[in-house]
């Protein structure tokens, strides 16, 4: 099976050159949360494939989680985070990330962020699936993303050692004898640039474009997983990916979330016939775990041969709920939708993903000079399923560690870069046109269907089958823009999520195998690991080794 090293070609003599102390490759929380903790001393180049306003982060609806009332505790936010994760989750992560949540979140007021407040000029504090408490902190409504991201852009943006290249595209990652030392980065005004870092930060968030239905931009094509892996990383938990159970379905429509905090508001889910069923399903009716409130609508959907069901509101007070989601309001009002009077058609979507490349407590890497932050990790925090608006907590944890650790591990190395001999030459091209588009969309279509909310050995055999044949073909090339390279990472990391998903023979969290149902704590309470070898196919001959979960 065609695994290259390098997607693109590159010689030494032929390409720029960029010098930097650190690198850090993603303009997201995670990615501006770990620029933010370099030393200012220190030179930094923050590369994102878009703007900095297209991530994952910039679209958060619900909020961050964090304890900060006084009849909260942190023993309760650990409990929760743990009880969602599938008993998967790393104890010893959980407790330090809910620790620091407030100082963290801190940070973020220091730096502008404005979060909504009663009347009593206390924090509007928020519920949502899987939280004992009032424990979500919001701004502006349901935009907690786009104003966290505007202050911390802000702030990144006048820091005097930070240079900042958006609409860059990180092609590989560069690295010698197994040390990371840069990237390959492609811009449509520079071409490439080989960018050489003494340390690199990777915080490429998510991979929601493996699958047709998802809240992801368009950005979020699991580009750093992908390189990740061709440079060596270990990745892990790839199975895992949740699904978010309220997606908005309107035909021709974009897939716009609709944030958790409705039903944590009051609002109740329905089927077509305004039959409110999640207490068939969970005693924690619509504040289930997502996981299982995600089930629960296929379910439904499946016993009603429904494409949805449906969130309302009605019940509640109209103006409230106006002032509390004015986000969510105007997207629905587009459609002829008054979100005060009228159900709101919603089903899951690919969301969040909680494997990726393994991080330690600081966000190391496995291979040296390669740190990660954020949705781009597994950093054990999530288990099998993450907990309601745990994920912009993780990206300011790992995000403040990681640049911390990044910037001490760069101070120690000398200046005199040397520029290793690193090469990629051209190969011979067919001659024959791809429609790299209808590829993508094929791909994310079979995702969606067979390694989706449900799974199967059939079917995941099936996809596995698919992909296979598309990278014959597809690997190989060498193409000139991100829209080739972005396909063959997704083809890589979709061929990875398959495999995993097929080696767990057990259901859990988010992982749902409807020919084994249970979960097999005896035998599937460890992680499945993947790591490139040289040499052997993806998922052939070499079978994933395991880790086992001995800290929960």
């Amino acid at each position: 099976m065609p695994n290259p090293r390098y997607l693109a070609p590159f010689h030494p003599k032929q390409t720029p050159h960029f010098f930097t102390d650190v690198l850090v490759i993603g303009g997201g929380l995670a990615g501006l949360r770990a620029t933010n903790a370099i030393d200012p001393k220190q030179s930094v180049l923050v590369v994102t494939k878009d703007v900095l306003t297209q991530s994952n982060s910039q679209y958060a609806q619900g909020g961050i989680a964090g304890v900060l009332s006084a009849d909260d505790r942190f023993e309760d936010h650990i409990e929760d985070t743990l009880i969602a994760g599938g008993a998967l989750c790393d104890q010893a992560v959980v407790d330090r990330v809910v620790r620091e949540a407030p100082r963290r979140i801190m940070e973020l007021i220091q730096w502008g962020a404005q979060f909504d407040k009663n009347d009593a000029d206390q924090f509007a504090l928020g519920r949502e699936g899987g939280h004992r408490q009032n424990r979500i902190l919001h701004a502006l409504g349901d935009a907690t993303g786009r104003e966290i991201m505007r202050a911390v852009v802000q702030w990144t943006r006048n820091l005097p050692n930070v240079q900042i290249w958006e609409r860059a595209f990180t092609v590989d990652l560069l690295s010698h004898q197994d040390v990371c030392s840069g990237a390959l980065v492609w811009s449509e005004s520079h071409g490439k640039t080989m960018v050489w870092a003494k340390q690199t930060i990777l915080c490429t968030g998510g991979a929601g474009q493996l699958y047709r239905e998802t809240t992801n931009p368009v950005v979020a094509t699991a580009d750093g997983q992908a390189i990740a892996y061709r440079a060596g990383a270990e990745l892990r938990d790839m199975e895992f990916m949740q699904f978010h159970p309220t997606v908005l379905y309107i035909a021709g429509s974009s897939r716009s979330l609709i944030t958790e905090a409705l039903r944590g508001e009051g609002a109740w889910l329905v089927d077509q016939r305004g039959y409110r069923f999640m207490a068939d399903y969970d005693a924690r009716l619509e504040l289930a775990p997502r996981d299982i409130v995600s089930q629960a609508i296929v379910s439904q959907m499946e016993k009603t041969r429904h494409p949805n069901v449906y969130l309302d509101l009605s019940h509640l007070q109209a103006d409230h709920v106006r002032q509390r989601f004015p986000g969510i309001n105007a997207t629905c009002a587009k459609f002829g939708i008054d979100i005060t009077r009228d159900k709101i058609p919603v089903r899951p979507g690919a969301h969040y993903m909680i494997g990726g490349v393994t991080v330690d407590s600081e966000g190391r890497t496995s291979v040296e000079g390669l740190w990660a932050a954020g949705e781009v990790t597994s950093s054990g925090l999530h288990g099998a399923n993450r907990l309601a608006s745990n994920s912009l907590l993780e990206g300011l944890v790992y995000g403040a560690h990681a640049g911390a650790g990044a910037s001490a591990a760069a101070a120690k190395i000398q200046e005199d870069f040397v520029v290793k001999p690193l090469a990629n030459p051209p190969q011979e091209q067919p001659d024959e046109v791809l429609d790299v588009g209808d590829i993508r969309n094929s791909l994310q279509s079979l995702m969606w269907r067979l390694a989706g909310v449900r799974r199967s050995a059939d079917g995941l055999a099936e996809a596995a089958e698919s992909i296979d044949r598309w990278r014959r073909y597809v690997g190989p090339r060498q193409f000139n823009d991100p829209a080739g390279w972005e396909l063959q990472n997704m083809l890589l990391v979709a061929k990875i999520v398959v495999s995993a998903a097929a080696q767990r023979q057990e259901s859990r969290g988010v992982h749902m195998r409807t020919d084994v149902p249970a979960t097999d704590d005896a035998h599937w309470r460890r992680r499945i690991l993947f790591q490139r070898k040289d040499g052997l196919p993806l998922g052939g001959e070499h079978p994933a080794p395991t880790e086992g979960i001995d800290s929960v």
